[in-house]
């Protein structure tokens, strides 16, 4: 079982940027699915982005804004997984997870194709 943890995560004015990161341990994440969730109090988890072990990219399309300003990404060196969000809007703030699965996926963006999470990282964006 691999294990995530989230950092980057913070306050921050509405047009900001940051950039999320998930470190793994445990195993290599070139075998892995991974993924970045957001999570708002009272509400099912959302798919932000995903990433497969070859590389391919799924973004959700829950708001039409999210489009152009996340961009995931991955460091094999590293054994970290990226979040990029630029232009920073109130409506971003939420808990930010990140999540592994092993290889493939059928469904990237849903949480319960995932068996192994980070504790979260709160953003808060305030206009």
């Amino acid at each position: 079982q691999v294990h995530l943890l989230e950092s980057g995560g913070g306050s921050v004015q509405a047009g900001g940027s940051l950039q999320l990161s998930c470190i793994v341990s445990g195993d290599s994440i070139t075998r892995y699915s991974l993924g970045w969730f957001l999570q708002t109090p009272g509400k099912e988890r959302e798919g932000v982005a995903a990433i497969d072990s070859n590389g391919f990219i799924t973004y959700g399309d829950w708001k039409d804004s999210v489009k152009g300003r996340f961009t995931i990404s991955k460091d094999h060196v590293k054994n970290t997984l990226y979040l990029q969000i630029n232009s920073l809007e109130p409506e971003d703030t939420d808990m930010y997870f990140c999540a592994a699965a092993p290889f493939f996926v059928s469904k990237p963006l849903l949480p319960k194709m995932y068996n192994a999470w980070g504790q979260g990282t709160q953003v808060t964006v305030s206009s």
